[in-house]
């Protein structure tokens, strides 16, 4: 007799080319596969996509569109359950249509008497109050519900939500492993120090983006063997962000990169495992160098940021609001120097995170497994 099968609908942003959200659908799907395999459950996933022809031929998997009603609702009707997350759903700093359209997607499966689960999420800000009791309604529906830091938990218990219902998880990327034995080549044995780089767009003035490109130039200046290598994590605006970044970088064009087109989670992942430092505005170029343990230097745009650095006893460098160019050069610096203490200081913190990883798909197929 075969493995029990379990259909696992999964709703997020999936589908959009976004590395750091195509890492957190990769991360899920070994999560559950490996898990299910441990357990002796065959998971079926059915992927909510953006660009669902895409997500089918990139992970293997059945994948309907996640904007059109018909498809939407047959990959609910056909699941088992449902996953929202990973990721920064429900927030509203982007688009106040966000939280309603995953909380509209959750309810759905309630209404169907699908069991939905919230996997290893980031809450908030939520800056409109309407949006607290509709989160609530359908988080105490939930068969399951976690979060990737505590000030996402605490935020729901400012819902009314149980402290006690809500476990606190790392993102799932801290799981992800590269793809087969290697990474990109990296630098060691030849004297040249790779720095891995990782920007977007924030401020309408683009200050942050011209006061790194002063720490990036002073670093060039100040080490002849520094290497920047530019990673676009959201194509194609990164790209452009990198761009911008170069073109201030003056006559330090030969050492200088930029890895464009970088779609699949472990290609980007085995580009940060090349480098020796990352530097990094998007959450997860921090958490790939963090899971191959790379040093890393965070600039933060949102609580996001600070909140995951926190959790290896660390600070954001700058932040798009306060930005000093040559603080941020020198704690570069800094940990191009002292790269191997860095990551004998915080290894057991992160094997942590990598192991902690996998408690949600563990809860999630031991559900279906009763």
């Amino acid at each position: 007799m075969g493995a029990k099968v379990v259909k696992i609908a999964l709703s997020g942003y999936y589908g959009f080319d976004n590395s750091g959200d195509e890492a957190v659908l990769q991360s899920i799907l070994f999560a559950l596969e490996e898990q299910g395999r441990e357990q002796g459950i065959r998971i079926e996933p059915i992927v909510l996509s953006a660009n669902p022809e895409k997500t089918s031929a990139m992970y293997g998997v059945q994948s309907y569109h996640r904007m059109k009603p018909g498809p939407l609702l047959s990959a609910l009707r056909e699941a088992d359950g449902l996953i929202s997350g990973g990721g920064s759903l429900l927030q509203d700093a982007t688009s106040s249509k966000t939280i309603p359209y995953y909380l509209a997607v959750l309810k759905i499966a309630q209404w169907l008497g699908k069991p939905t689960f919230i996997y290893s999420q980031g809450i908030g800000p939520v800056n409109r109050r309407m949006f607290d009791g509709w989160i609530r309604g359908v988080f105490k529906r939930c068969a399951y519900i976690s979060v990737r830091d505590t000030e996402s938990a605490a935020l729901l218990a400012t819902m009314r939500l149980p402290w006690e219902r809500i476990a606190v998880v790392p993102d799932p990327v801290m799981g992800l492993p590269l793809r087969g034995e290697a990474g990109v080549s990296g630098s060691a044995g030849t004297g040249v120090r790779t720095v891995g780089v990782s920007v977007r767009f924030w401020n309408e003035d683009r200050s942050e983006l011209e006061a790194l490109s002063r720490s990036l130039a002073k670093l060039l200046a100040t080490d002849p063997n520094v290497r920047l290598r530019f990673l676009p994590f959201h194509l194609p605006s990164d790209e452009v962000a990198s761009q911008f970044v170069i073109d201030r970088l003056g006559d330090h064009g030969s050492r200088v990169e930029m890895v464009p087109g970088i779609v699949h989670p472990q290609d980007m992942l085995a580009q940060v495992a090349g480098c020796d430092l990352l530097i990094g505005m998007r959450l997860h170029s921090l958490i790939y160098a963090a899971s191959q343990y790379v040093p890393m230097v965070g600039i933060s745009y949102d609580p996001k940021i600070d909140q995951f650095l926190h959790r290896l006893g660390m600070k954001a460098a700058a932040s798009t609001s306060r930005f000093d160019a040559d603080a941020l050069a020198q704690e570069a610096g800094a940990l191009l120097d002292g790269r191997e203490a860095w990551a004998a200081s915080k290894r057991a913190a992160i094997e942590e995170l990598k192991a902690q990883a996998q408690f949600p798909a563990k809860s999630i197929v031991s559900f279906f497994n009763k």
